[in-house]
C-alpha cells in the first residue's frame, strides 16, 4: 500500500486531494498538514471529509512514498527539497517545476526558486502528452488549471501542424480557483450576476501553455493570447480555443484527428455538442469540443474541466498512478455530479 501525506490540506485543492485519496484502492493518506489548521482534526476544518480520521500536523511525521504539495509557489518547492533529498516521489501543485526557463519562473512569479536544481529533472504533469516520462521521475510538475484546458484542447491540431502557430485562449473559470481567501472581491454580493476579465496585461498560466504547445509543435514555438475571466459559479472552467488553419482542412477532417490523438483515454473525450462546466462536476474528465469556422478559416476548440479535480487534485492523482505503475484511473473513476 502506498503511502501519502498531503502539503496544505486546507486548501480547496488540499481538501480534493484528501477526498480523492481516500477512496484510492492503493493509497493510504497518513498525514497531512497546515499552516491554519495545525492541531485540529481535518473533519473538524472540513466536516465532509468526516471519514478521513487525520489530525492536521505542522510538518509530515510519518515515513511517506509519496508527497503532494498545494502549497503557494516558492513555499512549495522549499518544503518539497528536502523530500527529494531522501527519494522520496513527489507531485507539486504549485507553478514552482513547471517551466524549464528559470528567468522566465522568476520574471513571472517575482521569486528566487529555491531549488533550481530540480527543474531539469521535473516532468510537467500532463500524461495524455507525456505519460512515458513521467512513468520514469521522482518528480511530477502538475499542471494549471488553465493551461490543461488550453493544452488539451489544441495539441492536436498544433502537433498536425493544421493550424498557425499562434493561439487566443478565452476561458471562464469558477471562483473555487482564487482560493479559501477573504477578499473581498469574491464574496457572494461582488459575484453573482457578475463577470469579469482580469489578467490582460499577462497571466502566470501563459508561459505553461506556450511551454508545452511548443514542445509538440510541428512547426515551430507556438505564441498564446490568453484572458481569463471570473465567472459567477463554485467550480469549473469552460474555454474557447481559436487558431487560423491552413487551407482546405474541413470539420471531417478535425474531428478524425481529435478523436484519433485521445482514442483510449481516460479521462479526455471529443464531445458530440459544445460541453458545460456541469458535465465535469467533481470528474478528472476534460470534454474537448472542435468547430470549423469555414467562412474565417479558424478552428475553434471548447474545453470543459473541473478547475479542482482534473485541474489541480485529481490530474496529481492522476501522475502519482502513472509515476508509481498503478492503475491510472485508480481513484478517479467516479462520474461527474449533476446537477
Amino acid at each position: 500500500m502506498t503511502r501519502a501525506a498531503i502539503l496544505n490540506v486546507t486548501g480547496y485543492a488540499g481538501a480534493e486531494l484528501a477526498r480523492i485519496l481516500h477512496g484510492h484502492p492503493g493509497v493510504e493518506l497518513v498525514s497531512v498538514t497546515g499552516r491554519s489548521g495545525a492541531g485540529k482534526d481535518l473533519c473538524e476544518v472540513f466536516p465532509h471529509l468526516r471519514g478521513v480520521d487525520l489530525r492536521i500536523s505542522s510538518e509530515v511525521e510519518e515515513a511517506v512514498d509519496v508527497v503532494f504539495s498545494a502549497l503557494p509557489h516558492a513555499a512549495s518547492a522549499e518544503r518539497l527539497g528536502p523530500f527529494l533529498e531522501r527519494g522520496v516521489s513527489v507531485v507539486d501543485i504549485s507553478a514552482d517545476f513547471r517551466l524549464k526557463d528559470l528567468g522566465v519562473y522568476q520574471s513571472w512569479y517575482g521569486v528566487e526558486h529555491p531549488y533550481p536544481e530540480y527543474i531539469e529533472a521535473a516532468v510537467y504533469g500532463l500524461p495524455e502528452l507525456r505519460r512515458r516520462e513521467i512513468s520514469g521521475t521522482r518528480l511530477v510538475a502538475n499542471p494549471g488549471c488553465f493551461p490543461t484546458g488550453a493544452i488539451l484542447g489544441m495539441a492536436p491540431a498544433v502537433h498536425a501542424g493544421i493550424v498557425e502557430p499562434e493561439v487566443v485562449y478565452d476561458a471562464k473559470s469558477g471562483v473555487s480557483g482564487a482560493g479559501r481567501s477573504g477578499d473581498v472581491r469574491y464574496n457572494f454580493s461582488e459575484l453573482n450576476d457578475n463577470s469579469q476579465a482580469y489578467g490582460l496585461s499577462g497571466h502566470r498560466h501563459q508561459p505553461e501553455m506556450s511551454q508545452e504547445l511548443s514542445a509538440v509543435s510541428s512547426s515551430g514555438d507556438v505564441s498564446v493570447t490568453f484572458i481569463p475571466h471570473l465567472a459567477p459559479m463554485t467550480r469549473g472552467i469552460l474555454g474557447t480555443c481559436y487558431a487560423r488553419l491552413e487551407d482546405g482542412v474541413d470539420q471531417g477532417r478535425v474531428e478524425s484527428l481529435y478523436r484519433d490523438f485521445y482514442a483510449g483515454e481516460p479521462f479526455v473525450a471529443v464531445a458530440g455538442e459544445p460541453p458545460s462546466t456541469k458535465q465535469t462536476w467533481a470528474s478528472n474528465d476534460c470534454l474537448v469540443y472542435p468547430v470549423v469556422r469555414g467562412e474565417t478559416g479558424w478552428l475553434v476548440v471548447v474545453t470543459a474541466l473541473d478547475n479542482l479535480v482534473k485541474g489541480a487534485a485529481g490530474s496529481g492523482v492522476q501522475n502519482m498512478n502513472v509515476m508509481l505503475g498503478l492503475p491510472e484511473t485508480a481513484g478517479l473513476s467516479g462520474l461527474p455530479v449533476y446537477p
